[in-house]
């Protein structure tokens, strides 16, 4: 049975430039102040963050839990649709090398990216993270197994050494002054090493696997 990892498309009305502008500001802004203070960072902060007036940001989104959804919502139909897109590649290996260079670019370029996957939701939040956490890893150990069968990746390879290469990555780009160039190029340099690291034809002996799974990337709470 294929996993299914696609979200609905929002049937949400389309909202003038202006708006759509205000819109994306406080999603921006929600993300790193849910990545820096956690999820119940006021909203006036985020409100100040986001350079736009307190009433500005109700209008937009009326309750806190209509705000986390939105935040995350988006961020985590880009993955499924990553995944979608990798599991239909005819090359396995290709695939999932895809999905770690854009997920990694999707950390480098947003900050918060990784709380999505924050375990602690306020009541009301519209989205079933556990579903959504249990179709990724669904999906993704179903493109590593593809990925040995070709041959291209190591036969010790675990799921979690995807969880581990997305944790390295995203310490090292929390570490990092907020330089896009000098982010990117750090972040594309380590996972170009790690993959290499990955090919069955550069396999050497390794310790055993990391009992990890994407719960364990969780943002750096302040």
């Amino acid at each position: 049975m294929p996993v299914q990892t696609s979200r609905k498309p929002s049937s949400k009305p389309e909202l003038r430039a202006d708006a759509r502008h205000n819109r994306e500001r406080i999603l921006d802004a929600a993300r790193e102040a849910f990545m820096a203070q956690g999820i119940d960072v006021p909203l006036t902060a985020i409100a100040r963050r986001a350079g736009v007036g307190v009433a500005t940001l109700y209008r937009r989104f009326p309750t806190r839990a209509s705000l986390v959804t939105a935040a995350f919502e988006e961020q985590l139909g880009v993955c499924a649709e990553v995944l979608d897109e990798a599991l239909a590649d005819p090359d396995p290996w290709h695939g999932l090398c895809t999905v770690v260079h854009k997920v990694a670019a999707m950390q480098v370029c947003d900050r918060g990216f990784t709380a999505a996957f924050l375990t602690q939701f306020p009541e009301g939040v519209d989205i079933d993270l556990a579903l959504e956490r249990t179709r990724a890893e669904e999906g993704l150990e179903l493109l590593v197994r593809r990925a040995k069968e070709t041959g291209k990746l190591r036969d010790d390879f675990a799921p979690s050494d995807l969880v581990m290469l997305l944790v390295a990555n995203c310490g090292l780009v929390a570490g990092l002054p907020p330089d896009p160039s000098a982010a990117h190029a750090a972040s594309r340099r380590l996972v170009a090493y790690l993959l290499q690291s990955f090919r069955a034809d550069r396999a050497a002996p390794l310790p055993p696997p990391a009992p990890l799974g994407l719960r364990q990337i969780t943002a750096r709470r302040a």
